[in-house]
């Protein structure tokens, strides 16, 4: 299926016009080419690429989990893109020539080379829970929306309590304060349903403390959120098997653990397509510049989960959302002043923010620059409803504004 038509088997771009390739329509993606159309006039285009017809809205897969939110709430058409004047184009990428600035895509049964003068790679991170012998098979994915359903949908079967264990890979791993609010939340759910006294809820993660690369300050603060809700919290616990039969997860520690419910995040590694293409770096993401998000080939650029940039302090800018935004805003600004020689360059500066849902109808929120030297500068504000509220607003202002 080809939401915007692709005729013949090659796309080149025309000497009166610029062509602009996004590729996924995860925040990325959708924030990249959003603002490209503003900046770029006609006839100038603006193409997205991604294999699925709708767009995501991530964050809210925690209240899915809990029963606050339904699918259709937090997913929305890709191809409402158009009426920005963006061609969607749902297909499968199946090839990126970075030198060339050249893509395959599988659409409407039918490969098109797709050539452009200027591209930008958001394809986020491929999830890989089948690398952990069971664990797709005993879990629920809880970073996807279909692993979310199955979690909620789990946890209203248990009548009578019982054991819920969420579990982490070691990072990276995109949106690093999730795990942690998985956790209060469906304790919070538990206790709605009157099970408080009999259910527990165990947190297992592979890092020694929550969201290390903000601090050891804000990495406390979020640890005694957890623990000071209730949930139990185990450190250093990398996951090496679960055993679906037995309901039994195995620690590369030796630590075992059985569980009733186990909601998972699953390992990340980069996409198989951006790999081939040799556009992953030694870190085993690709490589950009930090304030260009320029990779090494020119006009190719690359944004949010799909990338790895190191910081000073030796661990990598987090995976999240907010990231992908904030570097998309900056690769399209770029862009249009190189097409049209109006406006002035700019580069991402490292700043970033994050809401952690603490349950109880309240939040946390963390800000600060996370390229600061020599370590990043973050402060966290103490959960309240305030910030649960600006969360919901931050939801609604983000569906509403960029897929209306």
């Amino acid at each position: 299926m080809t939401d915007a038509p692709l005729t013949g088997k090659h796309i080149e771009p025309m000497n009166d016009r610029v062509t602009v390739l996004v590729l996924g329509g995860g925040v990325g993606g959708v924030v990249a080419a959003t603002a490209l159309r503003r900046r770029l006039p006609e006839p100038h285009r603006v193409m997205l690429v991604d294999r699925e017809p709708d767009h995501l809205f991530a964050p809210s897969l925690l209240w899915l989990i809990t029963g606050k939110r339904s699918a259709r709430q937090i997913t929305r058409p890709l191809d409402r893109l158009r009426r920005r004047g963006i061609e969607f184009v749902r297909g499968e990428i199946e090839h990126i020539d970075p030198s060339e600035r050249r893509v395959r895509i599988v659409a409407g049964g039918m490969a098109h080379d797709v050539a452009c003068d200027h591209l930008v790679i958001s394809l986020g991170a491929d999830l890989a829970p089948e690398t952990v012998p069971g664990l797709a098979v005993a879990g629920f994915n809880i970073y996807t929306l279909a692993g979310a359903q199955r979690l909620r949908d789990a946890l209203l079967g248990l009548s009578g309590g019982g054991s819920v264990a969420v579990v982490t890979p070691p990072p990276p791993y995109k949106c690093p304060a999730a795990p942690y609010e998985a956790a209060m939340l469906i304790l919070d759910a538990l206790r709605a349903r009157g099970l408080g006294s009999t259910a527990r809820v165990d947190l297992f993660t592979a890092e020694s403390g929550p969201m290390g690369v903000a601090g050891s300050e804000v990495s406390a603060a979020v640890r005694s959120m957890v623990e000071e809700h209730g949930v139990s919290y185990h450190p250093d616990h990398a996951v090496a098997s679960v055993d679906p039969a037995a309901r039994r997860v195995t620690f590369a520690n030796g630590v075992s653990a059985v569980f009733d419910v186990l909601g998972f995040v699953p390992p990340h590694r980069v996409s198989g397509v951006v790999a081939r293409a040799g556009l992953a770096g030694d870190s085993g993401w690709v490589s950009v510049d930090p304030g260009t998000l320029q990779t090494a080939f020119p006009g190719v650029y690359a944004v949010g989960d799909v990338t790895g940039i190191p910081l000073t302090m030796g661990k990598p800018l987090p995976k999240a959302g907010v990231f992908a935004e904030l570097e998309a805003k900056v690769v399209a600004q770029n862009i249009a002043r190189a097409v049209t020689g109006k406006g002035r360059p700019t580069r991402y500066d490292g700043r970033g923010a994050c809401f952690i849902e603490a349950g109880g109808g309240k939040a946390g929120f963390g800000k600060g620059n996370f390229y600061a030297d020599p370590v990043p500068t973050i402060r966290l504000h103490r959960p309240s409803y305030r910030w649960h509220l600006a969360k919901i607003l931050f939801e609604q202002n983000w569906l509403r504004r960029r897929l209306r």
